[in-house]
């Protein structure tokens, strides 16, 4: 089974669910399903910046998985993790391969391996 999680509940929800469940479970090969992409919104987002502890773990699970790692380009550029303007923006001082974007950008990204579920958090 393919999932997509979503990361929208405010607060730090990825540092808890993903960095303390989620994170753990995928390094040590035992999540259960595979995870084919992870879209972050609002504060969410501050993971994924470059050195954080989190984010630069993720990166490389994600790497050696092909997993999509999206920030939403709105929450990106409002925490300047992105230069640009909503719809054209670039993320900036974050980890490796992470895209930016909105939802069409998210539904193209993952169309060639699409989730069979997603979990929102």
């Amino acid at each position: 089974m393919k999932v997509a999680y979503v990361f929208s509940t405010s607060g730090h929800t990825a540092s808890y669910k993903l960095g303390e469940m989620i994170l753990p479970q995928l390094e040590a090969g035992r999540h259960g399903v595979e995870v084919v992409g992870m879209m972050f919104f609002d504060d969410n987002n501050y993971v994924l910046r470059a050195g954080d502890p989190i984010g630069e773990r993720l990166a490389k699970v994600a790497a050696a998985a092909g997993m999509l790692l999206m920030m939403c380009d709105r929450c990106a550029l409002q925490r300047g993790l992105a230069e640009g303007e909503v719809g054209n923006c670039r993320v900036t001082n974050v980890v490796d391969a992470v895209q930016v974007g909105c939802f069409p950008d998210l539904y193209a990204a993952l169309a060639g391996n699409p989730p069979d579920h997603v979990i929102t958090l």
